[in-house]
Formats: C-alpha cells, structure tokens, sequence
C-alpha cells in the first residue's frame, strides 16, 4: 500500500484520537513534588505536588535493580495525568518517557523519514498501536500497522518507520507498512542493479547450509548454491568460508514469484574451462592429485579448480577392483590419459590403465599354448570358472575340467584355490585365453588301451542310441560308439538302452579320446574261429588214415 495523502489524514485523525485517549479530566502537566512518606509494605510513596494534595506512586517507578532512587524529603518530578477521588494521578515514568520523547523529537524532526525504530507493542486502542522502544511511546495507525484483526500482537517486537512528528503534542507516529514498501522498493533497486550486466558486488555470509550458503548484499539475501562456489562442482561450503565473511558475488537469476535471488562466486571468477578446451586434447598425458575418493572412482585435481574423474574401471586392467582406496590415496599425485573431454558439462574424465602395461600383452610374451602353469580360481560360473594367469583370466570350461562326463566348476573347485591347468588356446584378437584341465589327468581311454587291442572282444551296455549309431558304456566310464554299419547282424530297432550287447573293438584313438567296436567284426571273428577249428579238426582226421595207410 503506497503512502499517499488519503492514509496521511487517516493518520492525522488517529494521532488525535491517540491524543485524545492520552489525555484525562485536566491537560497533563509535569511538577516538582516532594516525597513525603514511603509505605514499603504497601509498594508506594505518597508525593506532595502542591496545594496540600499528595498523589501515590508505585515503588516500582522509581527503582532500579531493587534499590530506591529517592528517599522521604527528595524533591521529584511528576507528571499530574488527572484525578481519582480527588487525589492526583500521577507518575514519574511518564515524566521520563516525555522527556525521551523530546529528546526524540529534537534530534530527528528534520530527517524523521529516515527514521526506522525496533520497539515492543504494549498497548492497543481503538486507532491503533502504541509502541515502545527506549522508554518512547510511538502511534502506529491500525491502517499502517500490517496486521490481521485477529493477530495477537501485544508484546510483539517490530520495526516500522516514523511518518510524523507533532512537537506540540509530543506525539510521533510510525507505519510498519511504510517500512514494508521502502523495503520492497530498496530491494527491487538493488536486484535492478544487480541483474544488470556483468555488476559484481561483495555480499557477507549471514547462514551456511548443506546446500549453499544465504548472502547479503545490501540488505537483500541471495542464496549461493552448493553447485556456484566452484567450478570444480558442488563443494560443501562450510568447509571453504564461515558465517561473516564477505565474499564478491553475481546475480545469476531472480525468481519474482518466489522473490528468490540466487548468486554465484565462480561467476566472478576465470572460467578455466577456457584453458582446459584450448590447452588439452583426449589422449594428452597430465599429472593430476587426488582429492576425493569414492567407491564407484576417484576425483582428481588438475589445478585451478577443475577436477576430472577416474572411474573405478579405468584405475587398473584388473576386472576385480572392490574398492578405489586399495589403490590410491588422496593427496597423491599420478599420471593419467584424458580419454574424454566435454566442454558443454565441463566434464574430463581420465584413465590410469592406459598408461600401465597391459597385462594380456605382457601374457603374449612369456606363454604359448600347450604350456602348463598354475593359476588361481577367481569366480566359479555354471559353465566354467575363470583362473587367473599372470594378471589375465582364462576360462576353464566344464567340459575339459575332468574325463568324468558332467562334471561341473562348481563341484570340483573353490573360489580363492590354486589349480594347476593346460594353455589350450589363446585368442588375440579377442584377448582370450581357454584352459585345460583333465589333459593332465589320465584318461580313462588312455587306461583302457594299456589292457585292450584293436580286434579285443568286449561285453558293455547300450547308453545311448542315436540316428547314426549307438552309444555302448564298457569298464572304469569309457564310452564307444557302434556306427549303424558296423551294427550288423543285429538289428537296430531292436535294441534298447540298458541292453548288454558285445562286440569287437575296431578302433582305439587316444589322441581324439575315442573307441569305436563293431559287431560285424565280431561276427567275422567268430565265423573265422569256428572255420580254424573245423579245419584244424579236419586236417588231424586225414593225417591218421594216410599213418594207417602205410603201416
């Protein structure tokens, strides 16, 4: 509400009514009494004012700190405000009170616009407010006031603006919603300016929060968020400045609904961003210290606040790295790659291993396969586990960890346990290397020979039967295979699994690890003993009628 000559006569009439409400029976006026007696039992003194009449004041008026000021026979000033019964009305701090309001009024009649007074609200009346602050009473016009008819206000404590001065009346009226509009129109001065272009101005910390700090720059606050101290990215204030201090500022944005004024230091200062897009390129090798580190990577120092980040996954070429702080530490300097740069977010970000050897071509350098070495289980999956070698990992699938068929990682192998294991092959272009276990162990094939030959006839069970043949379980797990055309003269559509079926070996492979037998040998070999016999029997029946011939 702007002040304007309307609400000034509202004013005047209030102060009248103030004046009016002040004032009893007779016009105050302020003599020189004398204390004639003080009755401390019933906190008062009774004070001759002249004219044989003697008015009561309360002890508390002229005490301080529990002690009397005057005693029986000090002359004192009082201050006859009317009469009750026809004793005066007196008092001696309403005497005091009119001579601070003077005093007020002297010093500040010529520049009492200017004026803006804190006080205490002690008394509320049908025109408004009075106000005490220094032992002066002030009017404050209920239409100036700014409160709601339903606040309570007594003893609130409030700041408002002095609008008049009345030296006949010693009166003076004050507006809170004076003080108000000179407060919204200095602070509206002061944003104006502020988010004028390129204006830097000092400001001073009055509160630091979790997310930014609240600063006063003349008379109006803004807030400096977390992510506007630096261009390092959001820093936790407290741990750079202090409630007080003054720091140089910008206006970055003004929210006018919200009347919220947001300010930024890094604004005002180099932005070395510049320098980091024209001094450096991805691939550039730099020093850098750490300064934070965290469990998903490290931040580093480039200097002149700007940080870069080095993921947990470009520290080192091991893929188990559980924490960044069992590697680095903050405070040390290492050198690292920019491997991505981006001006828009101001973002770097670096890497370590790229730098160090890598460990798969330090691999190429001391194995081959066929080599034997010993490795360490590092993770068990369902189809396999991985080993390490040197700083690399190998696979060692399930299917060449024994000869015993469907033998799982899982089953035979711990996590954390040394093994020792066969380089089958190594892929380069891949970067992967496949391990071999059971080549180490006997093979129950290579077992079977030492006791059987190609031609050996053998009794198994009939496991599997497939399209092409049949699979026949014999001794100590070795499987061989029966091909349809060796099946003969059996006949396949009658053969189940379970069934024992015999046969002649026809093939023994160890180095392919496979056995075949046939049953059509068998069928041959059989047909060849029987013919032996009978022409072994045959030849010994001739012999014995040519001796009997020539006897």
């Amino acid at each position: 509400m702007a002040f304007d000559n309307e609400s000034f006569e509202e004013e005047e009439n209030f102060a009248e009514m103030f004046a009016a409400s002040e004032k009893q029976q007779e016009t105050s006026r302020i003599v020189e009494g004398e204390i004639v007696e003080i009755q401390a039992d019933e906190n008062r003194a009774l004070v001759g004012v002249g004219d044989k009449l003697e008015g009561i004041i309360n002890l508390d008026e002229i005490s301080e700190d529990g002690e009397l000021k005057f005693n029986v026979g000090d002359k004192i000033k009082v201050m006859i405000m009317g009469y009750y019964n026809e004793r005066p009305k007196i008092s001696y701090k309403k005497v005091l009170e009119q001579e601070k309001t003077i005093e007020f009024i002297d010093a500040h009649k010529e520049d009492f616009e200017n004026v803006v007074v804190e006080g205490v609200i002690t008394k509320k009346n049908r025109g408004g407010y009075v106000v005490e602050a220094d032992a002066v009473s002030f009017f404050m016009p209920r239409s100036l006031a700014a409160f709601k008819e339903s606040d309570d206000v007594i003893g609130r404590k409030i700041k408002a603006q002095v609008i008049k001065i009345d030296e006949a009346e010693n009166s003076i009226i004050i507006s809170r919603r004076k003080l108000f509009n000179e407060e919204r129109k200095k602070k509206k001065e002061i944003i104006d300016q502020l988010m004028a272009e390129d204006v830097v101005v000092e400001g001073v910390i009055k509160k630091i929060t979790s997310y930014g700090m609240f600063v006063d720059v003349g008379g109006v606050d803004g807030l400096v968020h977390y992510n506007e101290i630096s261009y390092k990215g959001p820093v936790n204030p407290s741990k750079l400045y202090n409630e007080g201090d003054t720091v140089t500022v910008k206006a970055i944005s003004y929210d006018k609904d919200k009347r919220h004024l947001s300010l930024s230091i890094k604004a005002v200062l180099p932005d070395p961003w510049e320098e980091v897009e024209s001094e450096l390129d991805e691939g550039d090798t730099i020093t850098v210290t750490v300064s934070n580190i965290e469990n998903y990577g490290v931040f580093v120092d480039l200097g002149n606040d700007v940080e870069g980040f080095l993921h947990i996954s470009e520290i080192t070429w091991d893929k188990n790295v559980k924490n960044p702080a069992d590697y680095l530490e903050v405070g040390q300097e290492i050198d690292v790659e920019v491997i991505e740069i981006n001006p828009k977010t101001h973002k770097l970000r670096v890497s370590l291993k790229k730098l160090l050897p890598k460990p798969f071509d330090e691999f190429l350098k001391n194995y081959r396969e066929g080599d034997i070495v010993t490795g360490t289980v590092t993770s068990l999956t369902d189809f396999g586990a991985f080993v390490r070698i040197a700083g690399v990992e190998g696979l060692l699938h399930n299917q060449d960890i024994s000869w015993e068929k469907g033998t799982k990682a899982k089953e035979v192998l711990k996590s954390g346990e040394e093994v020792e294991v066969k380089i089958a092959k190594i892929n380069e272009e891949d970067q992967k290397i496949s391990l071999n276990r059971k080549t180490l162990l006997e093979s129950p094939i290579d077992k079977f020979a030492t006791t059987h030959n190609n031609n050996s006839i053998v009794t198994g069970t009939i496991r599997d039967i497939k399209d092409f043949g049949v699979f026949v379980s014999l001794e100590d797990g070795v499987d061989a295979l029966i091909r349809d055309e060796d099946l003969a003269p059996l006949n396949k559509e009658e053969l189940e699994p379970g069934q024992e079926i015999e046969a002649a070996i026809a093939v023994i492979d160890t180095k392919r690890d496979r056995i075949r037998l046939s049953v059509k040998k068998l069928d041959y070999i059989k047909n060849q003993a029987m013919l032996e016999q009978i022409n072994d029997t045959e030849s010994h029946s001739l012999g014995d009628l040519i001796k009997d011939k020539f006897k």
